[in-house]
């Protein structure tokens, strides 16, 4: 019980630091661009034209709504944090005991390393799922809280009334949209990362060294950044589905049109050359091809 509270508090400490950077993200994934593009230079001293990075966005937040502007749709991104970890430590936990109550628990041959790895990474899948199913309500709220920055608008003002305000307008299928794209990039990730991380740690690198276990560390912590870059076209649909056609300026034209589904989206988005908008906030190239609009404060 004491873990399950310690990891509730560490998980909404870290949900705090990362909400200005989680706010950006979202407003550049919609396309929204309040700033137009700067003369800068790039990686390799070059000048070119940028976009405005995170802290020069997140200023312009904190010029129009204050520091606290920036912790917009904090409340249901906590509430999704607390119960997601509970869900999450709850079906491992599950499995744990179902395991140690088999017969002959105690006297099972070892396993593989390898089927130890499917073992634990198909399990881990399950747990991610159920957090991710069970929260997903939360989520879509957190977004469409965030995204009324562009319109100004206070429909989502508070966590019961969006949950009233989604029931009444859209459903029970409300509360999950973009869901499919956020399960499926969840656990292509989690897959690549695992499977990549088993390879690196079982061919590439040999057995025997002092420093082996930090070394393998550090190989889960990359293939996991690989893989997170890989499944990041997901991460932006769901995100972008879950705004669309709300009610709200971010989630309607000229931002974006309506979509009939996610593979819709994606198609669109693929077609435009948009499928890592938002994926970097450093070093913002702008658009090849695309003029900015001051009006309507985009690309296009």
């Amino acid at each position: 019980m004491a873990d399950a509270a310690s990891q509730v508090l560490l998980g909404s400490g870290l949900t705090v630091l990362s909400q200005p950077l989680m706010y950006v993200k979202v407003l550049v994934q919609v396309g929204y661009e309040p700033l137009p593009p700067t003369l800068g230079r790039n990686v390799f001293g070059r000048q070119v034209y940028q976009l405005p990075g995170l802290f020069a966005y997140a200023k312009h937040i904190v010029k129009v709504d204050g520091r606290a502007g920036l912790f917009k749709g904090l409340a249901p991104r906590l509430c999704s944090s607390a119960i997601g970890t509970v869900v999450h430590g709850k079906v491992l936990q599950r499995y744990q005991e179902a395991e140690q109550a088999e017969p002959g628990a105690s006297k099972k041959e070892p396993v593989s390393s390898l089927e130890q790895i499917l073992k634990e990474t198909s399990r881990e899948m399950v747990a991610r799922s159920a957090a991710t199913l069970i929260t997903h309500p939360f989520h879509v709220i957190t977004l469409r809280c965030m995204v009324q920055f562009i319109g100004r608008e206070t429909k989502y003002s508070g966590t019961l009334s969006a949950f009233a305000t989604i029931y009444r307008e859209e459903g029970i299928l409300g509360f999950f949209a973009g869901l499919i794209p956020r399960l499926l990039g969840d656990i292509l990730s989690l897959w690549l990362c695992n499977m990549l991380a088993y390879l690196i740690n079982t061919y590439a690198l040999e057995n025997g060294a002092s420093t082996m276990a930090e070394i393998k560390s550090y190989s889960q912590a990359v293939t996991g950044f690989f893989a997170s870059m890989l499944t990041y076209p997901f991460v932006l649909v769901s995100n972008l589905m879950a705004v669309n056609n709300c009610g709200l300026a971010g989630g309607l034209l000229p931002y974006a049109p309506t979509y009939s589904s996610w593979l819709d989206c994606w198609s669109q988005l693929h077609r435009e050359g948009n499928m890592s908008r938002g994926n970097s906030l450093f070093f913002r190239k702008v658009p090849a091809g695309k003029r900015y609009v001051w009006e309507e404060r985009r690309f296009r």
